[in-house]
């Protein structure tokens, strides 16, 4: 019996995120392999079948210690890799991609992942602070400078391909493309459990959005944009799935839009809040299901899971057309380079203009691109026959990512 290859993930933690779920997936799926996962930070939220490696990161207070933290890791990965005698690495997200390619040793095949729309995420135009400015330059001439020297680049969408080759200089013979997968047998069943304390919220209409409480996710407009619907349907609930640093400020501009506002860690639950901050769930499917639509208002991304989830659990989303991703699904016989300004029915779902980067406060009033997205949520909510339409949509669309079907195109790379 052939001794099995030995596939190792790195990724800097397994929390509640996009990524994280991609390997949990992949992890359940291929057979063939001895998997190991390698985080920095042990915060572990999903399921992973594969042993787990945690290799801590220094404090790193100041320019001594990232360069201290740098050389620990690099040592301590390298002899671990050399120990397990990898096959192939895959690393998922900064700073584990490039961990990944400067421990390479000579038996493995050394896989970057790239999971999100890099032009954005590393644009210096943002206001961001002078340090936060510096680390992604940084990643940026690390991107162009290093990483073709991996044997291959993964992109989670042809969007991200596509900026990757013409933006940070990738070769187009080392990159391709494979879709996240998606579980949907196993979501077809989380998505019947049952909803406990939760029940009673769902005796309303509910709009639900999922994700991590960061600035890339653009969750306050979805809280001004709900305070406007409220006017129309004063039963209506927003549950917001996710932690991150934005919670203090979603919180507080919920608050002063006057939201009785529920909070996972600090409230006692009952139904007679408007907005529910639920934190992470391990069962966000069970949530979907019963909502009446899924709301996306991204601001970059690269291929939102999430997404192809709500659409597996039979609800009709409407998403902004943000950079990169939900295009492709929603609209994948489009151009995908292109970005709506107006609202778009599209094939399989609803694609809304993109929001700008820009925080808001709750007396600010709402502007063009806020009202439409009111005005179509509206519409949607009114709707039956519409919203059952893209019900039936989403579900078929989402089987062109079932793990079985992408399985196979990482089962390609990994021979």
């Amino acid at each position: 019996m052939n001794k099995k290859k030995t596939l190792l993930f790195i990724i800097p933690n397994l929390g509640g995120g996009g990524a994280e779920r991609v390997i949990a997936n992949l992890c359940q799926s291929l057979e063939d392999f001895e998997k190991y996962v390698v985080i920095f930070e042990k915060e572990i939220k999903y399921e992973v079948k594969a042993n787990i490696i945690h290799i801590p990161l220094l404090p790193s207070k100041n320019l001594l210690f990232r360069i201290l933290n740098f050389l620990t890791i690099k040592l301590r990965l390298k002899n671990f890799k050399k120990k397990i005698k990898t096959s192939f690495t895959i690393s998922f997200l900064e700073p584990a991609n490039y961990y990944n390619l400067f421990t390479k040793h000579n038996q493995e095949k050394i896989i970057l992942s790239f999971r999100n729309y890099y032009s954005l995420k590393y644009n210096p135009e943002r206001k961001i602070s002078v340090k936060k400015r510096f680390k992604l330059l940084f990643y940026k001439f690390i991107i162009k400078k290093f990483y073709n020297k991996a044997d291959l680049l993964i992109a989670v969408s042809k969007g991200v391909e596509l900026d990757l080759v013409k933006n940070f200089g990738i070769s187009p013979r080392k990159i391709i493309t494979i879709y996240n997968p998606v579980l949907l047998e196993e979501i077809e069943k989380l998505l019947k459990e049952e909803l406990f304390e939760y029940e009673n919220i769902f005796n309303y209409p509910v709009l639900i959005t999922t994700g991590r409480l960061k600035r890339q996710k653009g969750q306050w407009y979805l809280l001004r944009i709900f305070k406007k619907l409220k006017e129309q349907h004063k039963d209506l609930k927003l549950l917001i799935l996710g932690e991150g640093g934005l919670k203090e400020y979603l919180i507080k501009l919920s608050e002063e839009l006057g939201l009785k506002t529920y909070v996972w860690d600090r409230d006692k639950l009952n139904h007679d809040f408007d907005v529910y901050f639920l934190g992470f769930q391990k069962n966000p499917f069970k949530f979907m299901a019963r909502s009446k639509l899924f709301v996306f208002p991204s601001l970059w991304e690269g291929l939102p899971n999430a997404l192809v989830e709500a659409m597996a659990c039979g609800v009709p989303v409407i998403s902004a057309d943000c950079m990169s991703g939900p295009r492709e699904i929603l609209a994948p016989n489009t151009d995908i380079t292109r970005q709506t300004d107006k609202p778009e029915f599209a094939e399989y779902g609803i694609l809304m203009p993109t929001f700008e980067y820009k925080f808001k406060s709750a007396d600010e009033p709402l502007n063009e691109k806020e009202q439409m997205w009111v005005d179509i949520i509206d519409k949607m909510l009114t709707d039956d026959d519409l919203r059952k339409y893209y019900a039936e949509k989403g579900k078929e669309r989402a089987k062109d990512f079932q793990i079985e079907k992408i399985i196979r195109e990482w089962e390609k790379v990994l021979t």
